[in-house]
C-alpha cells in the first residue's frame, strides 16, 4: 500500500472530484483578488474591509480543501 502525500492527493482530487476542483478554483480566484488589493500602496477603509473579508473566505476554502484531502487520504485504495 502506497501512502500519497497531500500534493499528490490534491492532484488526484483536481482530476477526479468536481467539488474539489470548484473549491480550489474559488480559492485561486480569491487569492488573485487579494493579491490585487495587497499590491496597492494605500487601502481605503472599504478596501481594508474587503481585504479582511477575502482573507476569511480564502481561509475557509483552504480549510474545506484540507478536509477533503484528509477524507480522501483515509479512504481505502
Amino acid at each position: 500500500m502506497t501512502l500519497l502525500n497531500d500534493e499528490e492527493i490534491k492532484t488526484q482530487l483536481m482530476n477526479l472530484d468536481p467539488e474539489f476542483r470548484r473549491v480550489a478554483t474559488q480559492h485561486s480566484d480569491y487569492s488573485r483578488l487579494l493579491h490585487e488589493l495587497e499590491t496597492k500602496s494605500h487601502l481605503s477603509e472599504a478596501e481594508l474591509a474587503e481585504e479582511a473579508r477575502l482573507k476569511r473566505i480564502k481561509l475557509a476554502l483552504k480549510d474545506q480543501m484540507q478536509a477533503m484531502v484528509s477524507h480522501y487520504a483515509t479512504q481505502p485504495v
